[in-house]
């Protein structure tokens, strides 16, 4: 078993891109159902992080493979996440 503290900890890799996508920031729990829906990582700040950050990414439980003691693999079209970067991009202009 593993607790929400510890998940916090861990890094998301994608295992598509091979990309970090950072650092859980919440989790998505379904308390009529009892289980885990969502893992949540925190958008990409604009420059420097000074600015508005992005949305957040939502990675649905199904996508995630692997747990493991320092990261979490998640299986995530490529195009899927880039999609929603090369978005915030072009709202801050970079």
């Amino acid at each position: 078993m593993i607790s929400s503290r510890e998940l916090k900890n861990k890094e998301i890799i994608n295992m598509s891109s091979g990309k970090s996508m950072g650092f859980v920031s919440d989790i998505e729990i379904n308390l009529d159902k009892a289980r885990i829906d969502a893992l949540i990582v925190p958008g990409q700040r604009s420059f420097l992080g000074m600015f508005a950050k992005n949305e957040e990414i939502e990675i649905k439980w199904k996508d995630v493979k692997i747990i493991g003691e320092d990261v979490i693999l998640v299986n995530l079209p490529a195009t899927e996440y880039s999609e929603k970067t090369a978005e915030a991009d072009e709202s801050t202009g970079l």
